[in-house]
């Protein structure tokens, strides 16, 4: 009986210990990301698939990019690959099992670590067996995908939300800038200190661009997506100067987060570590807050491996990097340590 009665207790305590607050606080401070109020340069990667991947891969890739200076990832709560659907969310916006549970599990872990989260949503249908999955098809799908993200998600303070992937262009994921302000209304009555942002594809923000993501939609930073071509990586500065001269003009001071830059795989032009390096300097010397490294599958290729990110069931992420992408990660923290040595304590 006495054993039984300290197993019990062992129990309750481990119970607790599951329910313990939250470690990681991301927040603002200006034009800046905060983490546990000191202000932090974002250093990311793309993770789309993860709520696919075993949790040891997960484990495993955590490792590698805190080894590697990485202190957040992009992951997706609608993401399926060509023969599986890995959302946290169904096409009605409502919870998805086993894979909301993921998305929770990785969002503890990272919040253990230290790491930031971005959890991505995206408008649109992908048909599978003649039901759309994967995506949300209008808004009402939409505003419960926040409800149930918001639900699962709220104990925890080190991840935000991308409302709407790429949400300008006018294709499946196109969100009016209405639709876009109504559901960072909701979030904030659900979590008033969430921080909210939706992304914009393929182009440099235009002063329209800027006040309707911060005056009429009411979002707490930018998320541009800029063009994806050899030019890129020598204009992030500039433009990152002239983006922020935007948000002063709609008076605003926000930061500039670049959450999904130009990557191997994607087009003809293949960029190499030199220039994934030098668009985070002019990222980070253009004054944004936050860069990604991003990665996906391999247009052309034989079932576009590798996937990258894009698939993670059966390869980790760190195992599918090629050779320009390895060189890359093994440098990226040496850039934010230069900046640093510039600037002083």
């Amino acid at each position: 009986m006495r054993l039984r009665g300290l197993l019990f207790l062992l129990f309750i305590v481990l119970l607790s210990v599951e329910r313990l607050p939250a470690e990681t606080t991301l927040g603002l401070d200006g034009t800046h990301f905060t983490l546990e109020g000191k202000a932090t340069f974002l250093l990311g990667i793309s993770y789309y698939g993860g709520l696919g991947a075993p949790q040891g891969f997960v484990r495993r890739d955590l490792d590698d990019m805190q080894r590697n200076g990485f202190n957040w990832l992009r992951v997706w709560a609608t993401w399926r690959t060509s023969d599986e659907d890995v959302s946290a969310v169904d096409a009605a916006g409502r919870p998805r099992e086993p894979f909301l549970g993921r998305l929770q599990w990785l969002v503890a872990e990272c919040d253990r670590r230290g790491l930031v989260v971005d959890v991505t949503l995206t408008r649109g249908t992908q048909p599978l067996t003649g039901l759309p999955r994967g995506q949300l098809p209008d808004l009402a799908a939409h505003q419960q995908a926040v409800t149930t993200l918001v639900d699962a998600l709220q104990t925890y303070r080190n991840w935000y939300l991308d409302l709407a992937n790429e949400r300008d262009v006018r294709d499946g994921r196109y969100v009016p800038v209405e639709e876009l302000r109504t559901l960072r209304e909701q979030i904030r009555r659900l979590d008033p200190q969430r921080l909210v942002t939706a992304s914009f594809g393929g182009h440099d923000l235009t002063e329209t661009d800027v006040r309707e993501s911060l005056v009429i939609a009411g979002l707490d930073f930018l998320c541009p997506h800029r063009p994806r071509n050899a030019k890129s990586p020598g204009q992030t500065e500039s433009r990152t100067r002239d983006l922020l001269t935007m948000v002063q003009k709609a008076g605003r001071v926000v930061p500039v987060h670049y959450q999904e830059p130009f990557r191997r795989g994607y087009t003809p032009w293949e960029p190499t570590a030199a220039d994934f390096l030098t668009d985070l300097r002019g990222a980070v010397a253009g004054g944004a807050a936050g860069w990604c490294f991003h990665n996906g599958s391999q247009r052309g290729a034989p079932a576009g491996k590798p996937q990258r990110s894009f698939d993670l069931r059966q390869q980790r992420l760190f195992d599918q990097l090629d050779s320009e992408e390895r060189t890359f990660v093994d440098q990226a923290a040496s850039v934010l340590s230069h900046r640093r040595a510039i600037q002083g304590p």
